[in-house]
């Protein structure tokens, strides 16, 4: 079915960042000071007079279009409210028709920006933070956005209509309060520096969303009615399950703010929806669609070819980026008896040959990840510091001795080291915890066999046969069982597993990330974070003080202890990463020449990048 929209003013979007993806604001000694902007430690990069962030063209012309793909499992949508439970929302809602309280920069680590507001104010303590709306901000039907907007809509998303999710993501804000108009107030139940960015990070929409003469639809049964929003797009064109088109609006509000200066560009967006990747690729390579960022190197390496791409009309390009790369992989379940000893699960990580998959699965693209914070400043490295010591010592007699030693350093098969060599010294940690191969069988003092269940989708046994395959050479019985989403979910958050894929999210801060899934309460609370099963005091403690550093050398030394602590826990097999953005687009598109740091392609693309071909009318 076809839905024409009319194109009316006022639409235009900040991405709604992912659940902890980034940090908090530095709070002001002096409760009661309003800024432009806040940083999680240190300073903001930008005063309150800048004039467009580094990484944006000022001079960008507006105009133009940009056709896009859907992305990961969204092949189809039957709704344009991206916000509840049943159905699918259309690709690009969230990042181009809503806007939220305060935006990112994309060039530090942890510091955000007002966006609908024009001044935050975070309490002394942590407890509360407090918005200033922009007077001038307008929803997409003319209408001010109100304090009374931002209270409806936490409201919303925090009530039974909207997905859980989004009331999981504000469940530590108490309270929002309306002072006036244009302010409001979060009150938070614990203070928190981090819980100011989750404020920040509100969606805001207007309770006229659905509303005709009349009548009014609820919430959660909104499906194709447009959104009554902010931001600087509007939905024009939306057929469900096949295609979605943005256009830009002529009175977007915010054209001129510092943060939006020389972004959304492109006078149309349109999402192209397919139902399966050789489609997909297929229609690339057709000249279908005008960008994508591939993350399967099978595709990179291989199906990225013909007439368009040796025209030059389709571009090939690496983008680096310094997004951290979130703790990704397998862990195993340590309340099994069998995974109780750390030499064991040590063990395990010798008969990973990381550096032949990297080679012959995915061409060397790939890193390993290292370290619960790779890629930053508060990885671990080499011996632990004299400030580092100070917090591991009151745990000294609950941590392995290796942890007050070097860092580790995952086992590789790079020459001069070999599998063989990896295999060996497996089999010695098996026998140092009391497992022994015995005619071909890895057993314990009571005979009994290594059973190693693997619970994963197929496509994690496809990747992971190799490792298998070494698991049985050391005498291991492994059992694979294939299991769809669904049956793989439930049975990890009921802890009915052995071996099961693990993965942190991504974020700029990671104590909250962290707690969730290390806590010692959640231990053995089934549904919880803790699907590993750790409960370690130390751990508990060095969590929490990370999350109450407050500065950076605070924040550094705390995090590196604790990456000691979680690494010589071996609780995770570490997977893989990308370093750059692994881009195809169609040779019309312009990029800014100063890249960001932290970004991701997609958003990239939509927020910074134009078209040539508007230039000529612009």
């Amino acid at each position: 079915m076809t839905i024409p929209f009319s194109v009316s003013p006022l639409a235009r979007a900040h991405h709604w960042l992912a659940p902890l993806l980034a940090a908090v604001l530095l709070v002001s000694p002096l409760a009661g000071h309003a800024a432009h902007a806040y940083a999680y430690l240190g300073e903001p990069r930008y005063p309150a007079e800048f004039q467009h962030f580094d990484y944006a063209n000022p001079d960008a012309p507006k105009g133009g279009q940009l056709t896009l793909s859907n992305t990961g499992v969204n092949s189809s949508f039957d709704k344009l409210n991206p916000f509840s439970l049943r159905g699918r929302p259309a690709p690009g809602l969230l990042e181009l028709v809503f806007e939220t309280l305060t935006i990112y920069s994309l060039d530090e680590p942890n510091t955000q920006y007002g966006l609908l507001a024009e001044d935050i104010q975070v309490a002394e303590d942590f407890s509360s933070v407090q918005f200033r709306l922009h007077a001038n901000a307008r929803f997409n039907n003319g209408e001010p956005v109100t304090a009374t907007d931002v209270k409806y809509s936490f409201d919303t998303l925090s009530g039974p209509l909207a997905s859980p999710n989004f009331a999981a993501y504000f469940s530590e804000i108490e309270d929002v309060v309306i002072l006036d108009d244009l302010t409001v107030r979060f009150d938070f139940e614990r203070p928190g520096r981090d819980l100011p960015f989750v404020a920040g990070s509100l969606p805001v929409f207007s309770a006229q969303w659905g509303l005709t003469g009349d009548k009014a639809v609820t919430f959660d049964q909104l499906r194709m009615e447009p959104p009554v929003a902010s931001g600087p797009y509007q939905v024009s064109h939306a057929r469900a399950g096949r295609d979605v088109t943005y256009t830009r609006r002529d009175d977007y509000w915010g054209e001129e703010l510092p943060v939006r200066r020389g972004t959304m560009n492109f006078g149309t967006i349109s999402y192209k929806l397919y139902k399966d990747r050789d489609t997909q690729v297929s229609a690339l390579r057709g000249g279908d669609y005008d960008f994508f960022s591939e993350i399967q190197m099978r595709y990179w390496c291989c199906q990225y070819i013909g007439k368009r791409f040796r025209s030059g009309e389709l571009v090939k390009k690496l983008f680096p980026h310094n997004n951290p790369p979130a703790m990704v992989g397998h862990a195993v379940n340590l309340r099994k008896e069998k995974f109780q000893d750390p030499r064991v699960r040590q063990a395990l990580l010798y008969a990973l040959d990381f550096e032949w998959v990297n080679e012959k699965i995915f061409d060397n693209y790939f890193s390993r990840v290292y370290s619960y914070f790779a890629n930053t400043p508060l990885a671990a490295s080499g011996p632990p510091s004299e400030a580092e010591l100070e917090l591991l010592e009151p745990w000294r007699d609950q941590l392995d001795p290796a942890v007050f030693g070097p860092m580790v350093n995952l086992p590789s098969t790079k020459p001069p080291n070999s599998l063989r060599q990896n295999l060996v010294r497996a089999l010695e940690l098996f026998a140092e915890a009391g497992w022994h191969n015995t005619d071909g069988v890895l057993r314990n003092t009571d005979g009994e066999p290594f059973v190693f269940e693997v619970n994963a989708g197929r496509g994690d046994n496809m990747l992971l046969d190799p490792y298998y395959h070494n698991l049985r050479k050391l005498g291991i019985q492994v059992q694979q069982k294939l299991s769809d989403p669904a049956t793989l979910y439930a049975q990890t958050r009921s802890f009915d597993y052995d071996f099961t894929p693990f993965g942190l999210r991504e974020s700029r801060i990671p104590g909250p990330e962290l707690w969730r899934v290390f806590n010692s309460a959640d231990a053995n609370r089934p549904g919880s974070g803790n699907i590993v099963g750790v409960s370690s005091p130390a751990i508990d403690d060095l969590i929490i003080k990370l999350m109450e550093a407050d500065t950076l050398d605070k924040q550094r030394t705390t995090a590196r202890a604790l990456d000691r602590v979680l690494m010589h826990g071996h609780y995770v097999q570490p997977w893989r990463y990308l370093t750059n953005h692994h881009v195809i687009h169609h040779q019309r598109l312009r990029y800014p020449q100063t890249l960001p740091l932290f970004y991701s392609a997609n958003d990239w693309v939509i927020g910074y990048w134009w078209d040539s071909e508007a230039e000529k009318a612009w």
